[in-house]
């Protein structure tokens, strides 16, 4: 068995992809995977790191404003279409996939588009409560559309055939619990863990926030564990909190946490971003959380994802606009002083966990193969 998996843009569309070609290298251990992304996508790193080859297209996001700089922008994504059309067809002619499936982002356009004409079995994974454009624009094309949250469905009436999973989440996440995690980051004495990140991109405004938070939690005789994975704002981040005088260590912020599965096991509180895979992450684990949903992304999805989580008792919503650095702080205080709280946190995480999400998802794959 030979299968494409593309994706790109965010890790939110690569990991759950990588969990399910985990489930079929699992079932088929013959069957060959390849991957399938944008040139200058974060993506090559992420399968990469994986062991999984990849392809890469020459494909480019179609951005929402009318200034001039997004204009142009948008005029060169126009030319690249028929170049990456082309790209994906020589990649399927090569490899000849029995099966392809796309979770999102706009680098799976072509080769999913291009499956679907050539009567390739094809399907294609939402991860968000509101889906994107890439999967909207594909979902009349493929034979199989499969959302992460029962919400999704409603936007998928001209579809085939529409499949509520939930979003997978990579198998690593569920090999420790607590216990070991803490054991295997060093952590030997009763302090909680606090993580936070904002994704590999960085985040601009909220890492400004976060070095407030760093300098307030640093100030006040570190009163939990923390580690702080800072994207391509780990330099300016360092260098501001150098020039405040606040000493931290290379495991406190970092440029990336590598080893999220341990680090997210060992947490006792988790503050990030609200993405489809994240939220997937932490119901999985049951990990309570601050969530503040970048107000960047297309039609404000990740919120629309955070009120899933924050209406059922799970996480704390704060939006960008009304957040800062000692919120943030004393917000985390105030739930890592109230263990009752975060227990029933946990609890409502665990009810919205789909853990079996990359085997219902395999289960649904094979039957567009048979």
């Amino acid at each position: 068995m030979r299968v494409i998996f593309t994706c790109g843009g965010s890790a939110g569309h690569v990991n759950p992809a990588l969990s399910v070609a985990q489930i079929f290298e699992k079932h088929h251990p013959d069957c060959e995977i390849l991957f399938v992304g944008a040139r200058r996508g974060m993506e090559k790193r992420l399968v990469e790191q994986a062991g999984y080859p990849i392809r890469t297209v020459n494909v480019s996001t179609f951005e929402r404003a009318w200034t001039w700089k997004v204009i142009k922008h948008n005029i060169k994504s126009v030319f690249r279409v028929p170049v990456s059309r082309h790209q994906a067809a020589s990649i399927l002619k090569e490899f000849k996939p029995d099966l392809v499936v796309g979770t999102g982002g706009y680098a799976s356009f072509p080769a999913v588009r291009e499956a679907a004409r050539r009567g390739i079995p094809c399907a294609i994974h939402e991860s968000n409560a509101f889906p994107g454009l890439t999967t909207r624009a594909l979902a009349d094309k493929v034979d199989l559309v499969m959302v992460g949250f029962p919400e999704a469905a409603a936007y998928y009436t001209h579809a085939k055939r529409v499949a509520v999973t939930g979003t997978p989440v990579r198998g690593q996440f569920f090999s420790l619990n607590r216990e070991q995690a803490r054991s295997e980051l060093g952590l030997t004495d009763n302090q909680p863990l606090v993580v936070s990140f904002w994704g590999s991109q960085g985040a601009g405004h909220m890492s400004e926030m976060t070095v407030d938070l760093v300098e307030r939690w640093a100030s006040e005789d570190r009163r939990f564990h923390y580690i702080h994975s800072a994207g391509r704002d780990y330099e300016d981040m360092t260098a501001e909190l150098k020039r405040r005088n606040v000493s931290v260590s290379a495991d406190e912020v970092r440029p990336y946490i590598d080893n999220m599965p341990t680090v997210m096991a060992a947490a006792d509180l988790v503050i990030c971003r609200a993405g489809a895979s994240t939220l997937g992450e932490l119901t999985a684990l049951g990990k309570p959380a601050i969530l503040v949903p970048s107000p960047f992304v297309a039609a404000n999805h990740q919120y629309k994802n955070a009120r899933v989580l924050s209406d059922r008792g799970g996480a704390l919503l704060l939006e960008e606009k009304d957040c800062s650095g000692v919120l943030l702080y004393e917000k985390a205080l105030e739930l890592l002083s109230d263990g009752k709280h975060r227990g029933e946190m946990s609890r409502a995480q665990r009810e919205l966990a789909t853990p079996a999400a990359a085997e219902d998802i395999y289960r649904e794959l094979t039957g567009i193969l048979k």
